[in-house]
């Protein structure tokens, strides 16, 4: 009995010893597979960071849109002076002088050209550039004015700023219109009239 309790206990610390040396080495095994499967992972992650640089196509090129409102604000300094007389088409006809020269200045008329006022205000746009800019001006007009009241021609005498837009918008709004004559001696006249243009911020 002795013995058999003996042997039961060399047994029993055998299988203990056993089962230790099973559990360490299962235990290195996987702590040596975890370092190498990582130091796999590094490797290949360094490999695919260089492959995926070398191998990824190049971007597109960008579309350049075109830029209205940038080409709108910059200013071009010239040398030579714009033309600002504008003829409107058509609108020379056979009854009309026929030299520039032929139109009376103001002081040799009785009666000067006259224009309805609301017509021109609504025609008058106001410059988008100086809108923007919050600047206000001013033109001096002198306008052709035909015997039968249509406007031949127009030149801008002054400018008040310049290059801002204003003259051009003057010219616009009386390009083409008609008013009633001037009258001297009780005769309708081509006549030169000089015309002020204020423009103001509402």
């Amino acid at each position: 009995m002795l013995n058999d309790q003996r042997s039961e206990r060399r047994l029993r610390l055998a299988l203990f010893f056993a089962v230790a040396v099973i559990h360490a080495l299962l235990l290195f095994l996987i702590a040596f597979n975890v370092k190498t499967a990582s130091q796999d992972a590094e490797e290949n992650a360094r490999v695919m960071k260089l492959t995926d640089l070398a191998e990824a196509p190049p971007p597109p090129p960008e579309e350049e849109l075109p830029q209205v409102e940038a080409i709108a604000e910059i200013m071009i300094e010239t040398d030579t002076l714009p033309l600002q007389t504008i003829v409107a088409p058509g609108s020379l006809s056979s009854n009309a002088a026929t030299s520039w020269d032929d139109y009376l200045p103001i002081h040799k008329v009785s009666e000067p050209p006259r224009f309805d006022e609301r017509e021109i205000t609504a025609a008058l746009l106001y410059p988008p550039i100086a809108l923007r800019s919050a600047i206000e001006g001013r033109v001096i007009l002198e306008l052709f004015v035909d015997r039968n009241g249509l406007v031949q021609r127009i030149t801008i005498l002054q400018e008040n700023p310049k290059e801002r837009g204003f003259g051009e918008a003057a010219i616009r709004a009386f390009t083409g219109r008609r008013g009633t004559p001037a009258y001297a001696n009780g005769e309708p006249v081509s006549a030169r009239y000089r015309y002020p243009v204020s423009f103001k911020i509402k």
